[in-house]
């Protein structure tokens, strides 16, 4: 994992966890709440804990123009199936 995507995604964890320490249950009741925010905290731990060796190439959105957008247009062209492929040719 890229330094950039390893920061995103530990800030995606820890935002998770600022929501769920604030988070409201739309019944009001407290005991109803402190469930939701357990079971908001549990289902990011497992969820990321099962996620943690997924290694994906970064895909953020290259400026319009330059050498990034280029081979990021690239890498997107390749990576469609052949089917996919033969279609965008014709239209």
């Amino acid at each position: 994992m890229t330094p950039v995507a390893r920061q995103e995604v530990l800030g995606l964890y820890r935002r998770i966890f600022r929501i769920a320490k604030k988070w409201q249950s739309a019944s009001g009741q407290m005991e109803d709440t402190i469930k939701e925010k357990q079971y908001i905290i549990n289902e990011a731990k497992t969820v990321f804990q099962k996620n943690k060796d997924i290694h994906l190439p970064p895909l953020g959105l290259a400026p319009q123009r330059g050498r990034a957008f280029r081979n990021q247009e690239k890498l997107r062209k390749l990576s469609k199936p052949a089917y996919l492929r033969s279609y965008d040719e014709v239209s």
